[in-house]
């Protein structure tokens, strides 16, 4: 049922994620949010397949909203009290133009099913599909932003603790600077005031993208919220409770003195591609792989449409050695080199493939690839990699051959 919908029309988790949910709640509701839609997770896998009819469903639902956007991840699972999945799910920010939104789209998706997000996923006890909705929503262009917490997440304390630097919001999620720190009371009274060293401000570039802005001397060691800021966000702590309950994980931001709410969750207990990616010819690049080589051109077809595309910036990492593996992937286009312990053994080109044998085992990966050139892939992740070599007697044959001469290739002579 793929779908896409405007924030107040997101209701089902199970289509939508829990971000959008949380943002439509928010919205029905009357509070301060960004406009935006919500994509329902087996829209977001057609057009990180490149099919054309979701690209265009989302060109359309897009159209009227003011740009830039920021595209974020809304996993079926994420933003629970159980696992929040911070840091794992890619965020794109400042897409100037509508028609890059499908390519950062396609980069959410595959973030949800890189190795990072699959080993967190193993390590919570959530090692199963992922459905990622994404959500695309006008950017601000605040003035200060940051986080705040409707109990203090150490303490318990029945408190807000809110952290807050210039500029965008990443700068204090990320790490980047040691923010403001500020303690209120239920009923808005400052309980402590604490300046951090905010030496950058994250902003946006005209043409897309972010950068890193120096602050200003006198800004670094400034308070960044006053007491009329500070009273606007201990009464949004009162409204979002109010919405979803005790216990939230907020990010906001002041725009023109005007506070907006990006993102409400609970609070948990436990490099960009190259624009514009050319025609898409999984067959072909099949066609080049000696494991696929005994397919004929329906099954390879069957297996074409699995295929998602994924870009590597040059000397960006592909796999790490020792992580959960995610997906196996085919060269296209492009070099990378393989290296184990930190001592490069291989140099892999268009037709090589790579990945497997973690997807296999299940163990961890076994080497680190990196890409020694851009480099375009073809990738097939876990979900979608195991049912097609159980269910396929040549490709599992032609797998167990090429591990075969990968053991005697390894043997000492």
């Amino acid at each position: 049922m793929k779908k896409v919908v405007p924030f107040t029309r997101a209701r089902e988790t199970s289509l939508y994620g829990s971000k959008a949910v949380g943002l439509g709640d928010a919205a029905r509701e009357g509070l301060p949010v960004p406009p935006g839609v919500a994509l329902s997770g087996d829209l977001v896998e057609a057009i990180a397949s490149g099919e054309d009819r979701a690209i265009e469903m989302v060109a359309k639902a897009i159209a009227s909203l003011p740009r830039p956007f920021a595209v974020r991840s809304s996993a079926v699972d994420e933003d629970g009290a159980e696992a929040s999945f911070a840091g794992q799910h890619l965020t794109v920010l400042n897409v100037h133009s509508a028609a890059d939104v499908p390519n950062a789209v396609r980069e959410v998706w595959w973030s949800a099913n890189s190795d990072s997000a699959i080993t967190y996923r193993q390590r919570v006890g959530l090692f199963n599909r992922p459905s990622v909705g994404v959500v695309v929503q006008t950017l601000l262009n605040p003035s200060v932003a940051g986080v705040m917490f409707t109990e203090h997440p150490v303490t318990g304390a029945d408190e807000r603790l809110i952290e807050a630097s210039w500029g965008l919001g990443e700068a204090v999620v990320a790490g980047l600077v040691i923010p403001d720190h500020f303690r209120l009371d239920r009923s808005g009274q400052v309980l402590e005031r604490k300046v951090g060293r905010k030496q950058i401000a994250i902003r946006s570039l005209p043409n897309g993208g972010t950068f890193e802005q120096q602050v200003s001397p006198a800004q670094v060691g400034q308070l960044c919220l006053d007491d009329a800021q500070l009273a606007a966000l201990g009464a949004l702590a009162l409204q979002c409770e109010k919405v979803h309950g005790p216990r939230r994980d907020i990010e906001w931001a002041f725009q023109d003195e005007t506070l907006y709410l990006l993102q409400c969750r609970a609070v948990t207990t436990g490099k960009s591609p190259p624009p514009g990616p050319p025609p898409r010819d999984p067959v072909g690049a099949l066609h080049r792989v000696q494991l696929f080589a005994d397919m004929n051109r329906r099954q390879a077809e069957q297996l074409a449409r699995l295929l998602k595309e994924r870009r590597f910036a040059k000397g960006e990492t592909v796999i790490m050695e020792g992580s959960g593996g995610a997906a196996f992937f085919l060269i296209d286009s492009g070099k990378a080199t393989v290296s184990k312990k930190g001592v490069e053994v291989a140099t892999l080109g268009p037709g090589d493939y790579f990945g497997e044998i973690a997807l296999i085992d299940g163990g961890p990966r076994s080497a680190t690839v990196t890409a020694a050139t851009d480099l375009v892939c073809y990738g097939l992740t876990f979900w979608e990699f195991r049912p097609l070599v159980e269910g396929n007697g040549t490709i599992g044959w032609k797998l167990v051959q090429a591990l075969a001469k990968r053991l005697r290739a390894a043997e000492p002579s």
